[in-house]
């Protein structure tokens, strides 16, 4: 589903309890994460409402590269012949999206956490248990061209290449899964870092917040869940007060 200007030119495509975000600027297009691989579909519409074609794509940046933010990576760079950028940390995972460092067994999660078997089910619906990644992603540099005065922003923890996009023109930063509103290892809702399931250094995950604090932005687009438009300052605030789990 197509949720259009969730700030200013940038607009929010979520499918299966994950975003990938779409961001306009002149007459182009940069992709933000690659969702699942059912979404591909419904990427290319998207396209079509904003009366953009594959043409107008930059490319695709990787917040990170977990399996459910590079699911449509091949199609993309296959079929459009796009460059897909991914932190130097991450290079080796977006070719093997499923090993992944985690501090905490994963199965042991929907038994603990029942709330969280509805979006663990729309992703697995969805692709999650058949993602392919890709041999030929670029890496991030510190030129690598961004829309307008758009900041990349180390957010190591999640994994350990993570990164967020603040478009400070937009008053807005996309945080990829640094911050989420909604954990698909618990079911929890609201500002907070992703379970121990998922996440390779909570700790650093929780310090990597002041990184996002410093951007001062309005609105902030998470990998999972709905934005937060009341400053990046309260969704910290409130993801330290739920802290590791």
């Amino acid at each position: 589903m197509l949720e259009t200007d969730v700030a200013p030119g940038i607009h929010r495509l979520q499918h299966a309890s994950t975003n990938l975000y779409l961001v306009e600027h002149d007459d182009r297009v940069l992709v933000v994460d690659a969702g699942l691989p059912a979404v591909w579909r419904e990427l290319q519409e998207a396209l079509r409402q904003l009366g953009r074609t594959p043409d107008d794509v930059d490319g695709v940046l990787l917040t990170h590269a977990h399996f459910d933010h590079v699911g449509t990576v091949r199609r993309v760079r296959g079929d459009w012949q796009r460059p897909v950028w991914v932190h130097p940390a991450d290079e080796r995972l977006v070719r093997h999206p499923y090993r992944y460092a985690h501090e905490r067994a994963r199965l042991s999660y929907p038994l603990r956490y029942p709330a969280a078997l509805p979006a663990l089910w729309r992703m697995a619906r969805a692709g999650a248990l058949t993602v392919r990644g890709i041999d030929d992603a670029t890496v991030l540099t510190a030129v690598t061209p961004f829309p307008g005065r758009a900041v990349v922003v180390p957010t190591p923890g999640h994994t350990a290449g993570h990164v967020a996009l603040h478009l400070p023109e937009r008053d807005a930063v996309i945080v990829g899964d640094a911050i989420v509103t909604l954990d698909p290892y618990t079911g929890a809702t609201g500002p907070q870092i992703v379970a121990g399931a998922a996440t390779a250094d909570s700790q650093e995950a929780l310090r990597s917040l002041d990184a996002l604090v410093a951007t001062g932005a309005g609105t902030v687009l998470p990998g999972h869940g709905d934005p937060w438009t009341q400053g990046i300052g309260d969704a910290v605030a409130a993801a330290r007060r739920v802290g590791a789990h």
